[in-house]
């Protein structure tokens, strides 16, 4: 195995080829934060939250997807790339329904911790929400469609873990949403004693029958303030 030397934050450390910067970075206690992010999952970079400065590099790299190269040198929380995070956190917020104290999982939620270790608040840009009805037609799985945002792990987590491939991003740009087949409500036996995708969503987008709280059901609604 070759061993790569590359500088993190001041700091030389040794890796091997074929390292992503952000495997290296958490092998050593350095945090990067992630919501596309899952370890045993093929990185797409959907999130862009574990962006990092790179020496040389004329744009910010996602950190999940980029290898490790000799010489490298990387900072994983310079004034910029702290800049840009916050900026992407207030951007998924601006569209986030921002129900939390009504979400069963808002204790845990990821993209909450991750906006507190920012010191993210109210966004600074214009909000325009998604809001969708609650699907409680599976009896195996809730989905609040207002709490998600994008971040594909239900989809790879089906695909490539359980083999299923149940869902798929479908639509564009503000439209965009995850489905279950041809935009159908979820009601599929194969779901059954199945809670994968609900362990791999970061926020309260899918829950549990009866987790969901009672939210105002209808059709889909975009607000502008």
């Amino acid at each position: 195995m070759i061993e790569i030397k590359v500088t993190i934050n001041g700091t030389e450390i040794n890796g091997s080829e074929g390292m992503s910067i952000l495997e290296l970075a958490r092998e050593n206690g350095i945090d990067i934060p992630t919501l596309c992010y899952q370890p045993d999952l093929v990185p797409v970079g959907a999130c862009r939250l574990c962006i990092v400065e790179v020496e040389g590099s004329r744009t910010l790299v996602g950190s999940c997807h980029t290898p490790i190269a000799d010489g490298m040198v990387i900072s994983t929380h310079s004034p910029r790339v702290i800049e840009n995070r916050r900026v992407i956190v207030e951007l998924l917020l601006a569209s986030h329904c921002g129900t939390c104290y009504m979400c069963d999982k808002a204790n845990s939620c990821q993209l909450r911790h991750i906006a507190t270790d920012l010191e993210v608040g109210i966004p600074r840009f214009p909000t325009r929400k998604r809001y969708y009805p609650v699907e409680d037609v599976s009896p195996y799985i809730q989905r609040d469609l207002s709490k998600c945002i994008l971040c594909r792990r239900c989809v790879r987590t089906c695909r490539d873990t359980v083999g299923q491939n149940l869902f798929a991003i479908a639509y564009r740009g503000f439209g965009s949403k995850v489905v279950f087949g041809l935009d159908q409500p979820l009601d599929n036996e194969v779901c059954r004693d199945c809670d994968a995708c609900i362990a791999a969503c970061p926020t309260g987008a899918l829950s549990k029958p009866g987790k969901i709280g009672d939210e105002k059901k209808g059709k889909p609604l975009l607000v502008t303030d």
